[in-house]
């Protein structure tokens, strides 16, 4: 199990938590254009970052 793998999907994990971060900023500005690109952010970084750390879990066992 290479660690390199594990430190991706914490930082894939950290900018996720960033992103939602600032979904909930851009919706109380009201700041729609912002709002898509952190939505996206979201969905995709979530995404790889819950992929990723299925994935070492399920190599580990």
């Amino acid at each position: 199990m290479p660690t390199s793998h594990i430190v991706i999907g914490i930082l894939f994990l950290i900018v996720t938590i960033v992103a939602i971060v600032s979904v909930v900023r851009q919706l109380k500005i009201r700041n729609y254009f912002a709002l898509l690109f952190s939505v996206i952010t979201v969905l995709v970084f979530g995404f790889f970052s819950i992929r990723t750390i299925i994935s070492i879990l399920t190599e580990s066992l």
